[in-house]
C-alpha cells in the first residue's frame, strides 16, 4: 500500500479538522481518500543536463542512472511511474526548491555533505562516486589534480569539486564557473579551459555522447568519496525512513547494479567497488 509523500506534511491538517468535530464517517471517508487519491503524484527534481544520470529535452521522457533509481525507490514505496512529475533541479537551486516546497525530493547527483543536511535532510547513499578529471583526448600533462596549478579548470556554479581541488591540491588554478556541465564541455572543447572536474561517473556520461565521442578522457584517478543522496525537505524523517529501506532493498536485490550497468553501457567505466560494497545509509534521526 502506498505511503504518500504528503501524507507527513498533512498530518498537521488532519488533525486539526479532527478537532472541529469530524464525525467517525467523515474521518473514516478522509482517511480513504488519503490512500486511493488527492496525494497520487509526487514531484521529483532531477538534472537535464547530465547524460547517463539525468538528461531531458523538451518534453520527452527523462533518462539516466539517477532517474531510475528514483522511479525504483518510488516503486518501492508503491508509487506508479504516471504518479511522477519530473523537475530540473539545477545545482545552485537544490537547496531552495527543497526548502520552499517546490519538490518532494531530489534525485540529481546531489553529494550528501554536512553543509547542506544543515537546510535539507537526506536519505541513502545509493551511490558512491569519486571526483575525477576530465581532459582533451590528447593531453599528457593532467594526470591529477596536483598538475592544474596555472590552468584553467571548469565546473558548475555552487558545486564543491572545484573549489575542493583549489583548496587541497592546486591552490594556483584558475576556476572557471558555468551553469552547467554542457557549456564546460564546449569551454573545454574549444581551449578555453584545459580540464573539468566533477564526479567520475558524471564525467564518463558527458564524455560517451555522440556530440563527444573521442574528443575527451576521464583522467581515471578519483580523489574524493562522494555520497549520492535522496534530498528531502527538512524534517522529513518519515519520509527518510521510507527511502533508506526501499534503497536498502534495491541493494539486497542487485537493482542499483543492474541500474547503474544499464545506464554507462559502452563506457570505460567501473564504478569504485571498495565504495560501493556495503554501503552504510545515513541515520534519519
Amino acid at each position: 500500500m502506498r505511503t504518500p509523500l504528503k501524507t507527513t506534511l498533512a498530518m498537521a491538517a488532519v488533525a486539526a479538522l479532527a478537532l472541529v468535530g469530524c464525525s467517525p464517517a467523515q474521518t473514516e471517508d478522509s482517511d480513504e481518500g488519503g490512500e486511493n487519491g488527492g496525494a497520487g503524484s509526487i514531484t521529483v527534481g532531477i538534472k537535464y543536463d547530465q547524460p547517463g544520470l539525468g538528461f531531458r529535452e523538451g518534453n520527452n521522457d527523462p533518462t539516466g542512472f539517477d532517474v531510475d533509481v528514483a522511479k525504483a525507490v518510488l516503486s518501492e514505496m508503491g508509487y506508479e511511474e504516471s504518479d511522477i512529475e519530473w523537475a530540473e533541479a539545477e545545482t545552485p537551486q537544490r537547496e531552495n526548491l527543497l526548502e520552499n516546497g517546490q519538490v518532494d525530493m531530489i534525485f540529481a547527483t546531489y553529494s550528501i555533505t554536512e553543509e547542506r543536511a544543515e537546510r535539507v535532510d537526506f536519505a541513502g547513499p545509493y551511490f558512491v562516486a569519486g571526483q575525477d578529471i576530465l581532459v582533451r583526448a590528447d593531453d599528457t600533462e593532467i594526470n591529477g589534480p596536483d598538475d592544474l596549478n596555472g590552468r584553467n579548470l571548469c565546473s558548475v556554479t555552487g558545486s564543491t569539486p572545484a573549489q575542493n581541488v583549489q583548496e587541497r591540491y592546486a591552490d594556483d588554478v584558475n576556476l572557471v564557473e558555468q551553469n552547467g556541465y554542457a557549456e564546460c564541455l564546449t569551454y573545454l572543447q574549444s581551449g578555453q579551459v584545459d580540464a573539468v572536474t566533477t564526479d567520475d561517473i558524471i564525467l564518463a556520461g558527458l564524455a560517451a555522447t555522440d556530440e563527444y565521442a573521442g574528443e575527451f578522457k576521464v583522467v581515471g584517478n578519483p580523489f574524493t568519496e562522494e555520497l549520492y543522496g535522496v534530498g528531502l525537505p527538512p524534517e522529513s524523517t518519515e519520509v527518510c525512513e521510507e527511502v533508506n529501506a526501499a534503497i536498502q532493498t534495491l541493494f539486497d536485490n542487485g537493482t542499483i547494479n543492474d541500474l547503474l550497468a544499464a545506464n554507462t553501457e559502452g563506457v570505460e567505466y567501473e564504478a569504485n567497488e571498495e565504495l560501493n560494497t556495503d554501503i552504510e545509509l545515513q541515520s534519519c534521526s
